[in-house]
């Protein structure tokens, strides 16, 4: 039995080590610490201890065989677990207005959706819009377009005093590989240290041109989005539709059912 027990275990760690294919490299992300450990249970820390890039799915199959996985302190919809006490050294001070550079390791693509949004960490919401938002993302019939991995944000003018506190907020990058039902989540703890003026002339507050994502980029007749709690899995990425054709309420719904519908059908 404790062979057996063994070989589970062995089994489990495989499954996220094995899946692991998306997360943000710079600035530094959350990683895995003792407050994550306390919350998600051993197993699930140590998969993450060892290689971040795991998906969530993934995780909640391992905490499935842990009796020390607690759910609601867990939180694992919200950065994947991460926990803001175990990166505190790791916080960025910015200024509203100002742009700000990301780089995304596409480790193995799997096609599927992604945005990158600023969410309140207290009630694991989307404020304001999507800053960024890929129809496609990761395609695995296609080469990775550069914009995927490399990328900017420029900070919101608007988030009062909202993200003046470390720990509140986080920049969030939401991947869900449909295809193979993996959702992958990283986040950067940021506060904002006042408004500022944005970068020089010529470089935009997203990227936003046509070819920037591929199969559109979010606009504002796409409404924000609110990520579920973690006791319901997310539908962040499936009920958001980037086509500009698809400018009301009706029509966004259309467009999501058939997006769904699709998913099912593969």
């Amino acid at each position: 039995m404790k062979y057996t027990s063994t070989i589970l275990a062995a089994a489990s760690g495989l499954i996220t080590t094995i899946s692991a294919h998306g997360f943000i490299t710079s600035p530094q992300a959350r990683l895995a610490g003792p407050a994550m450990e306390a919350a998600c249970g051993t197993q699930v820390y140590n998969n993450q201890a060892s290689d971040n890039y795991g998906n969530i799915q993934g995780e909640l199959q391992v905490a499935a065989t842990q009796t020390d996985y607690n759910a609601a302190e867990c939180n694992i919809w919200l950065c994947k677990g991460f926990k803001y006490a175990d990166n505190t050294a790791n916080v960025q001070t910015w200024t509203a207005g100002q742009v700000v550079d990301f780089t995304f390791d596409v480790r193995a693509p799997h096609t599927g959706y992604a945005n990158v949004s600023i969410v309140n960490t207290a009630t694991n919401t989307v404020i304001g819009e999507q800053l960024l938002y890929y129809a496609d993302f990761a395609d695995n019939a296609k080469t990775i377009p550069a914009n995927e991995t490399s990328f900017s944000i420029t900070i919101p003018s608007d988030l009062g005093s909202t993200c003046s506190t470390a720990g509140a907020c986080v920049v969030q990058h939401f991947w869900t590989a449909a295809s193979i039902d993996q959702t992958y989540e990283s986040c950067v703890d940021f506060v904002v240290g006042g408004s500022g003026s944005s970068a020089s002339a010529g470089v935009p507050s997203v990227v936003a041109s046509s070819t920037s994502v591929s199969g559109g980029v979010a606009s504002t007749s796409v409404p924000a989005v609110i990520v579920t709690s973690a006791s319901v899995v997310p539908t962040t990425l499936q009920t958001v539709v980037s086509s500009s054709s698809a400018t009301t309420s009706t029509e966004i719904a259309a467009a999501s059912s058939a997006a769904e519908e699709d998913e099912d059908n593969c």
